[in-house]
């Protein structure tokens, strides 16, 4: 398995990326695995926050590009097995990154959080830093890149800065965008502080808290965004661009 689930308290669960030979990426068996996590979460009664982190002092480097090199071109069948249908049911690439939780997801980053990984960083209710950790839409030199929910966050002019230059984003930064919300004490990790914000957040009244949160997701508004980023990243994917970059990285490698 490629995904670790630990329970440090009753309420809490930490679900980690366990593949740091490859830094973290994810792969179709460990996206699903993600989902499946997740979703276990959400329907588990017991469970009341989550905490989505990476092994070996790493988040995630995105997904796995040898895997998807080693899958067949891009088809239209194989978009549409991929569509966003009209309850985001079905799971992305990244794993859990369409779902809409009832609960509190968050996440814990150590090290990079880059492409994809930022993608999944992006889609918990609140990030944890360390002095590690680094964001960035690297996938902007292999012809991929734009997270729908980066303008929300950070503001239009600073998404558009990070979405068009694809540089790094370090601690001191992320925190500047708001791109986190907390940063860990040093000598501390990002994991350990997620912890004791888990504890805080599984004490409050749970349905007030959910009720609130749930008030605040526009899911129609999102819902749309991710559709835009879905059809513009199928294009860019069909147009053979992604692929010859991704070949021409793995290359160098």
């Amino acid at each position: 398995m490629s995904v670790r689930i630990e329970k440090p308290d009753k309420h809490i669960v930490v679900i980690t990326i366990d593949r740091p030979e490859v830094r973290n990426a994810v792969d179709k068996a460990t996206a699903r695995q993600l989902a499946d996590a997740f979703r276990d979460f959400d329907h588990d009664p017991e469970l009341r926050v989550a905490i989505l982190t990476g092994a070996g002092g790493r988040f995630c480097a995105g997904a796995d590009l040898k895997a998807i090199l080693a899958n067949t071109e891009v088809t239209q069948s194989d978009a549409t097995s991929n569509a966003l249908d009209p309850d985001m049911s079905k799971d992305g690439p990244m794993g859990p990154t369409r779902m809409f939780l009832s609960k509190p997801v968050i996440a814990a980053i150590s090290g990079h959080a880059v492409a994809g990984g930022m993608e999944l960083a992006l889609w918990a209710d609140l990030r944890v830093i360390d002095d590690t950790s680094v964001f960035g839409i690297f996938c902007r030199t292999k012809g991929r890149g734009y997270p729908s929910r980066l303008p929300k966050l950070i503001g239009y002019s600073a998404a558009m800065d990070l979405t068009l230059t694809g540089r790094p984003v370090y601690a001191d930064e992320a925190m500047k965008l708001n791109l986190a919300n907390y940063r860990a004490p040093k000598n501390a990790t990002a994991l350990e502080e997620a912890i004791k914000l888990a504890h805080l957040l599984a004490s409050h009244p749970q349905h007030c808290m959910r009720n609130d949160r749930a008030a605040m997701l526009d899911r129609q508004a999102e819902m749309e965004a991710l559709k835009r980023e879905f059809d513009h990243g199928l294009k860019t994917l069909q147009s053979g661009e992604f692929r010859s970059a991704v070949g021409r990285f793995l290359g160098k490698l």
